[in-house]
């Protein structure tokens, strides 16, 4: 019994050639847990579709996954001076965003981090003059672009990186390559248009792996079913059962990501309310959980433990089964399966 990510591998890879076609010299990401199908499953993609390059997240990341792919690897952390060294063979691209960075890493493959509308990290337009001689003692692969998502200013994204090239341009750095993120294929279209001379190269990882939603889905086993009325006790602190229903015992809990969630950025009068609700339910211990039975998304009956999670169901509802799965809505980067299975 488990929680399993089922995966049909025909429709996800479908997905993948549309990507990859839209994005010509595309940089594969693969960073923290795979988005969710795991570092090693995602080298051997990368290597199936014949990718140079595939961009970590960080040097440990890429120490591991040397061993999974054979071709380049881009870290997408900045180096920063006293860092933990970690051995990683020469075929590692560090990112820099600072001139002194440039500077600490003699004789490495370097991508330098322009300072973008993110304001993340960087290096400024008033830097770049200092730059000319720092990367002569680096194998300089180009300069990258990390764009916001969303431009609620109505600012232009090829607007900004075209501002960009015109800086780097009129500082005299070269301009063979751009690494660039969250721009659409149209923009990038456009981009290589106006600058023929230069190869635009977009890091892509949510949109390549899970742009199709219908290709995947989780699913939590039932372990247990145990019938309950009104009243009675359950559970590691004890509380009453609001209702007649069922305790359904189901695979997946805290160490699958199950009752994780990240903040979300919320627009409009209609998500602000709805997040209103949800904490208000939370304060009396009303906590929906990601399962989905007979249709519906079904409450936690008390807070998810390790490995498995306790909903109420309802006896106006059909009576699960053990052996029955439960659909789960979760989000990939922060889900761990117990088994993957590919239909």
């Amino acid at each position: 019994m488990a929680l399993t990510l089922y995966v049909d591998s025909a429709r996800w890879r479908a997905h993948q050639k549309s990507v990859i076609d839209q994005f010509p010299g595309i940089v594969p990401v693969c960073k923290g847990n795979g988005y969710g199908f795991g570092h090693e499953r995602l080298a051997d993609e990368v290597s199936r579709f014949g990718s140079d390059i595939l961009a970590v997240g960080t040097t440990y990341e890429a120490a591991k996954i040397k061993d999974w792919f054979s071709g380049d690897l881009l870290v997408l952390t900045p180096f920063r001076r006293g860092e933990e060294p970690v051995p990683l063979p020469d075929r590692v691209i560090r990112s820099v965003s600072s001139v002194d960075g440039v500077h600490a890493l003699v004789g490495a493959r370097v991508v330098i981090e322009c300072m973008s509308s993110m304001k993340r990290h960087g290096v400024k337009e008033e830097e770049l003059g200092m730059l000319r001689s720092a990367i002569e003692d680096v194998r300089l692969e180009g300069f990258a672009l990390h764009l916001p998502l969303d431009r609620t200013d109505g600012s232009d994204a090829v607007e900004e990186v075209i501002t960009w090239m015109d800086r780097l341009r009129a500082a005299r750095l070269p301009l063979h390559t751009m690494f660039v993120s969250h721009l659409r294929a149209e923009e990038q279209a456009r981009l290589q248009q106006q600058f023929p001379q230069t190869r635009f190269r977009a890091r892509i990882g949510t949109r390549l792996w899970l742009g199709d939603h219908e290709a995947t889905e989780y699913r939590g086993s039932v372990l247990d079913v145990t019938r309950v009325t009104k009243g009675d006790r359950f559970g590691y602190r004890q509380q009453k059962v609001a209702s007649d229903g069922w305790l359904v015992v189901v695979a997946g809990g805290t160490s699958h990501g199950v009752g994780l969630e990240a903040p979300k950025a919320l627009h409009g009068v209609m998500p602000r309310a709805k997040g209103v609700a949800r904490a208000g339910l939370a304060t009396v211990n009303r906590n929906l959980s990601p399962f989905v039975w007979a249709g519906k998304q079904r409450w936690f009956a008390e807070p998810p433990h390790m490995q498995v999670s306790i909903l109420f169901v309802p006896s106006d509802s059909q009576e699960p089964r053990v052996g029955d799965e439960l659909v789960a809505h979760l989000r990939h980067t922060t889900t761990q399966f117990d088994r993957l299975v590919e239909r």
